[in-house]
């Protein structure tokens, strides 16, 4: 079975584990009716936390790491692009020989048209960041997140591309989340090495954030927008070379985000 299949297989956890902690509060209720209340507030809690840990898949089927089993990593750059940042980083990219994926806001593509025509033209991969990176997308109601999606795939599919690999804000899946990936066919990728960056607004020791931790497999979650201010720029890229300098001190190769999770995601118009 391929990967892309057993993606599809997967349903959200937030399913399987309210029927438990139902079967349990009833087992719990024959014993002391107050211990009914235990798996029940358990099951709450969780429903309350698991958006804000992008990793176990509570409300969604989420790819967050790599099955290539191999030395190498994927780098992925969110909410581009930037007229000013992001030919720098694709000038960088393009000299070291290096494939990233780029997870663009459809605001900031309809802007840079160009920006995304180059992107796959260096052969790089695009994937659906939503349009405008709204922090309310997790109030959302289903049909509003699947026009969110939908805008953002429309400018990309004017540019030439189309993508079936989508990133919320912020990595956050909310409950509405796996019904408007159902309904636009998309993939939901995550990340597993996050340097918490904010959005290049704290670079300092960015570098060794990233290295420190990072491992075979992992996809790495960049940001390719502008920092607060243009002075640290400079300091941006220095921090990009650092961090694909250490990784191949550590014997790890960047490869293609889709050969790392096996799925090919996106396709040229």
């Amino acid at each position: 079975m391929k990967a892309g299949e057993r993606y599809k297989l997967k349903g959200p956890m937030a399913v399987k584990t309210g029927l438990l902690a139902f079967l349990l509060a009833g087992l719990l209720m024959m014993v002391e009716v107050w211990l009914s209340i235990v798996p029940l507030a358990g099951f709450l809690l969780t429903c309350l936390a698991a958006p804000f840990f992008p990793r176990i898949g509570f409300y969604a089927p989420v790819i967050y790491k790599g099955i290539s089993g191999k030395k190498a990593v994927a780098i992925t750059f969110d909410d581009g692009p930037d007229p000013l940042t992001t030919p720098l980083l694709l000038n960088f990219l393009e000299t070291r020989g290096l494939k990233a994926t780029f997870f663009v806001i459809g605001e900031n593509a309809a802007a840079n048209p160009g920006l995304i025509k180059k992107i796959v033209q260096q052969g790089h991969l695009l994937g659906n960041h939503s349009f405008k990176h709204s922090s309310r997308m997790f109030f959302k109601e289903i049909a509003a997140v699947v026009a969110d999606i939908e805008a953002t795939q429309n400018v990309l599919n004017r540019c030439g591309v189309h993508t079936s690999a989508y990133r919320p804000p912020v990595g956050i899946v909310s409950p509405r989340l796996h019904p408007a990936l159902m309904r636009t066919g998309m993939v939901l990728i995550n990340f597993s090495c996050r340097p918490l960056d904010g959005g290049n607004r704290y670079l300092h020791n960015l570098s060794n954030r990233v290295l420190k931790r990072i491992q075979g497999d992992d996809i790495v979650l960049l940001h390719d927008k502008q920092p607060p201010d243009k002075k640290l720029i400079s300091v941006w890229m220095k921090a990009i070379e650092e961090i694909v300098d250490g990784i191949e001190a550590r014997g790890m190769k960047v490869i293609p985000l889709s050969d790392l999770i096996g799925i090919p995601f996106m396709t040229r118009l």
